[in-house]
């Protein structure tokens, strides 16, 4: 009976167990387009670019409705005592008086130096800048994820290749230890295996902890929160090397044609002579048509309230003619600063394209020579791991000491270093080149 029930409880264990795994399924591994798809849906940097957008989309409808009549209601109650004019009949009185008025009123520019019609086309230049300035940022976004995912990967297999060096580096104390006890080294050949072994161990604490810190990195950038889990996707260790087919003249010209900031740039120009337009309306006159319509009551008339409003109702409609003449040359002063602002403008036109070619010229000088020190190192990789395997052999033979095992270890653990940094950085030069021409980055 009792075997029964031990059988019987390892069961149900076993179907707990499945049960809870069932419900705890494994994280999500991230490629780079999840995150990049996901950066730029949730992304607070993204999402304060589009409310500047949304924000000139307003302002851009104020201006159009500039165009409009305004209309305003008012009424008002009064007591007076004394010798008085009467607010409605206008007759000097003395005696008390209470009076009842209403009205509307409106008015509408007519002509105002085309400076509402400028102010509609700048809101609308700064709407369609808005749009590029949206792009602008969701294209920093993605670099930020390509670089940052790039760099997690790479401390990723830092850490492989640390925890390779210390299981070698244990096995190297192991060894010098039964050769110790043999007689056949020194005390000092046996302590700095041990120091190799301890090296090799802070050296994989610090990969691990470069990881997390290059996962926080990514879990900002993504907005996730911090106790969420984040695994991202390994890349094809077989990457074909970059193929330079365009000359960096060529993709600079892409680029220009491609990149928000330019036409960003240009708009701004355009805004800053809309801008200038509307400083010199303020030397023209302004015309407006006004109209109102009013009634009102007054106690000193002994017809009823709704007889003195039907009788005392009026309408008023005119024009307003506004013309300057001097205004302490805050006219002239605008309009100065506004042809500055074009001039800025310009300015940083020109800035902005030297700093896409000089981004351009930069990836494209890196790539040439990423791809050069990939197939460098690659081979020097080889050649220092061929070399580090024969030395095990001679220190196991008891043919090399310690210290210059140690010396092939270091020199195999740069070359493997050397080769994952340059692979990195290939991938990285190879994407902000496709991503110049206007291609999708993508691994």
């Amino acid at each position: 009976m009792k075997l029964y029930l031990i059988i019987a409880s390892l069961l149900f264990g076993q179907f707990f167990f499945a049960q809870e795994v069932s419900n705890n399924p494994p994280p999500k591994i991230w490629s780079l387009e999840d995150c990049i798809t996901y950066a730029l849906e949730n992304n607070i940097t993204v999402k304060d670019a589009k409310l500047n957008k949304n924000i000139a989309e307003v302002d851009y409808s104020k201006a159009k409705s500039s165009r409009l009549p305004n209309l305003f209601g008012s009424a008002s109650q009064s007591f007076s005592s004394g010798n008085t004019i009467d607010p409605i009949t206008s007759d000097f009185v003395t005696d008390q008086i209470h009076s009842t008025n209403v009205g509307i009123n409106s008015s509408v520019t007519l002509f105002q130096g085309n400076q509402i019609s400028n102010q509609i086309k700048q809101n609308k230049l700064l709407l369609e800048q808005s749009v590029f300035q949206e792009e602008v940022e969701k294209n920093n976004i993605v670099l930020n994820i390509l670089e940052t995912y790039l760099q997690t990967l790479y401390s990723k297999e830092s850490i492989t290749i640390a925890e390779n060096n210390l299981t070698a580096s244990e096995k190297e104390v192991l060894r010098a230890k039964a050769r110790l006890d043999a007689g056949t080294i020194a005390l000092s050949d046996f302590t700095e295996a041990q120091s190799q072994a301890a090296t090799n161990k802070y050296d994989l604490i610090a990969a691990k902890n470069d990881y997390q810190q290059y996962i926080i990195d990514l879990k900002q950038l993504l907005e996730l929160q911090p106790m969420e889990d984040l695994e991202i996707e390994t890349i094809d260790e077989n990457m074909d090397l970059i193929n330079l087919e365009l000359n960096k003249r060529t993709i600079y010209n892409k680029a220009l044609n491609f990149l928000p900031e330019i036409e960003a740039s240009n708009l701004n120009i355009a805004a800053s002579e809309k801008e200038f337009d509307i400083a010199k309306g303020g030397f023209l006159p302004t015309l407006s048509l006004t109209g109102s319509l009013g009634t009102g009551y007054t106690s000193i008339n002994n017809t009823t309230f709704s007889d003195q409003f039907d009788v005392n109702f009026n309408q008023k409609l005119g024009l307003s003619l506004s013309i300057p003449i001097f205004n302490r040359k805050q006219t002239k002063a605008a309009v100065q600063t506004a042809r500055i602002n074009i001039e800025k403008a310009d300015i940083e036109r020109q800035t902005t394209e030297k700093v896409v070619y000089k981004k351009v010229e930069t990836a494209y000088q890196n790539a040439l020579s990423s791809q050069e020190q990939v197939i460098a190192a690659e081979a020097s990789k080889i050649a220092a791991e061929q070399s580090y395997k024969l030395a095990q052999k001679e220190y196991e033979l008891g043919g090399l000491s310690t210290t210059d095992l140690v010396i092939s270890q270091n020199t195999y653990t740069n070359a493997q270093q050397n080769y994952l940094q340059a692979k990195y950085l290939n991938i990285l030069y190879h994407q902000l080149l496709q991503f110049y021409q206007g291609n999708n980055i993508k691994l």
